[in-house]
């Protein structure tokens, strides 16, 4: 037996945590993963940043355009999934107001810190 101990969480329970009036998400920092779940307004941006982090976006309504800085772009909707790879240089632009499920391994430090600014502007 590994002495860790499992969780059962419920979206309902968890906090919303208003980054700006138009982004908010609720948030479970796993060993290994963090686990988000992300709401956009319509017209809301995530400007060009890269982390260290592996990256999966579900879009569970709604409609993201999700940005790189090669220029390309995806446009993600309900029922698609975005992956992006460590360090890779991205944002977003929601095209409708979206819910996402995001999920980032290792887990995100700067969330847990409150110093992700790029998302705070």
């Amino acid at each position: 037996m590994s002495g860790r101990g499992e969780s059962c969480y419920t979206w309902v329970n968890i906090p919303m945590e208003e980054i700006r009036p138009d982004f908010s998400r609720k948030v479970v920092h796993g060993e290994n993963m963090t686990f988000s779940m992300i709401f956009f307004k319509k017209g809301a941006r995530v400007d060009l940043h890269r982390h260290a982090n592996e990256q999966m976006s579900h879009v569970l309504s709604g409609a993201v355009k999700f940005i790189t800085r090669e220029g390309k772009e995806y446009t993600v909707s309900q029922g698609m999934l975005m992956h992006f790879p460590p360090n890779v240089e991205h944002g977003a632009l929601a095209l409708e107001d979206s819910v996402i499920i995001e999920v980032f391994s290792p887990p995100r430090e700067d969330w847990k810190m409150g110093t992700d600014h790029y998302l705070r502007k």
